[in-house]
C-alpha cells in the first residue's frame, strides 16, 4: 500500500498503483471515512445541510422545498457543487429544526401538488437523517422525493423505500468504463438500484447529463436508453445539458476542473440524444 495522498482534501484518496493493483488492494473506490459512517438513531438526530431552496420547479412535481445535503461518494467531472462532497462541510441541523423550516411552506407545497426533495451531494450518505425527514414529511401529507445516483441504494430496505414517493435517479452513463471515468465509481450499484425500484414499482425519473466529448457517444446514449426502456416504473427521462456553473467553485477549492474548456451541447446534439430515448417510446424532457 502507498502512503496517504497529498493534495486537496476534496480529491478522492486513491493510491497511485496501477488499476489491477488498486482493485486487488481494495482501495480503488476509496472514500473519505466520514462520508460513509452510520450515525446513531438518536431521538432528534443531526444531519448536515449545505443549503435550502424554496420554490424549485425542476426537482420533482409542483413547487418543491429542496434541501441540499452534504456528503457524496461520486466525484463527477461536471459536478457543480464540489463543496458538498464531504458530509461535515455542511452545517449541523437536527430533524426537528429541519421540519420547522419545512412546515413553514407545507400548505403552499400541498396546494401546488409539490413537496420536499432531498438532494446533495448524495443524500443517501445520510440515510438515518433522510429516513427520519421523509417519515415526518409523510405524516404532514407531503410528497417526498430523493435526488440520487443510487450508489448506496442497498442501504435502504424495501419498506424504507415506501416513504419515498419519487426517485430522481441520475444515470451518468450506460457504458461502465465511461461511468467510471465520469464518477470514479462503478456503474453496477446504480443499475441494481434502478431495477429494484422497477420491481417494487416505485416511481422514478431518470436524469442523464449530456456532456460533449464525455457522455455524448452514440453507443453510450443507446445503453442508457436501453436501461431506461427496461424500467417499468419510469415516468420520464430528463436530458440535463452540461453547463459551466461549477467552474468557479472548483477553482476556489483548489481543484483542477477537467471540463474547463468544454462547451455546452449544441441544440442539434441535444435533439439527437432526445431522439435516441424517444425511439424507445420514452417520455423525454
Amino acid at each position: 500500500m502507498t502512503g496517504p495522498r497529498t493534495g486537496s482534501r476534496y480529491e478522492l484518496q486513491i493510491s497511485r498503483q496501477g488499476a489491477a493493483g488498486r482493485k486487488a488492494a481494495g482501495d480503488y473506490y476509496a472514500v473519505h471515512p466520514g462520508d460513509v459512517e452510520e450515525i446513531k438513531e438518536e431521538e432528534d438526530l443531526t444531519g448536515y445541510v449545505h443549503s435550502y431552496e424554496v420554490g424549485s420547479t425542476v426537482d420533482g412535481p409542483g413547487l418543491r422545498f429542496v434541501a441540499f445535503l452534504t456528503g457524496c461518494l461520486l466525484r463527477c467531472q461536471y459536478c457543480h457543487n464540489p463543496d458538498t462532497w464531504h458530509k461535515h462541510n455542511g452545517r449541523p441541523v437536527t430533524v426537528s429544526r429541519a421540519m420547522q423550516e419545512i412546515a413553514k411552506y407545507a400548505q403552499v407545497l400541498k396546494i401546488s401538488k409539490g413537496g420536499v426533495t432531498l438532494s446533495g451531494g448524495e443524500p443517501m450518505v445520510q440515510r438515518p437523517f433522510v429516513l427520519r425527514i421523509f417519515r415526518r414529511c409523510k405524516e404532514l401529507g407531503l410528497h417526498t422525493c430523493i435526488d440520487t445516483s443510487g450508489r448506496l441504494g442497498d442501504r435502504f430496505s424495501d419498506q424504507e423505500l415506501m416513504d419515498i414517493d419519487l426517485n430522481l435517479l441520475d444515470i451518468k452513463s450506460g457504458d461502465p468504463e465511461t461511468y467510471e471515468k465520469v464518477t470514479h465509481q462503478p456503474l453496477q450499484p446504480t443499475l441494481d438500484y434502478a431495477r429494484r425500484l422497477s420491481e417494487l414499482q416505485r416511481p422514478m425519473w431518470v436524469r442523464f447529463v449530456l456532456v460533449p466529448g464525455l457522455t455524448d457517444a452514440w453507443d453510450n446514449v443507446e445503453k442508457v436508453a436501453d436501461i431506461c426502456a427496461g424500467l417499468v416504473s419510469l415516468q420520464r427521462v430528463e436530458i440535463l445539458r452540461f453547463h459551466q456553473m461549477g467552474k468557479t467553485k472548483w477553482q476556489k477549492l483548489g481543484l483542477d476542473y477537467p471540463l474547463a474548456s468544454v462547451d455546452p451541447p449544441t441544440a442539434e446534439l441535444s435533439e439527437r440524444v432526445r431522439a435516441q430515448f424517444r425511439s424507445r417510446g420514452l417520455t423525454v424532457y
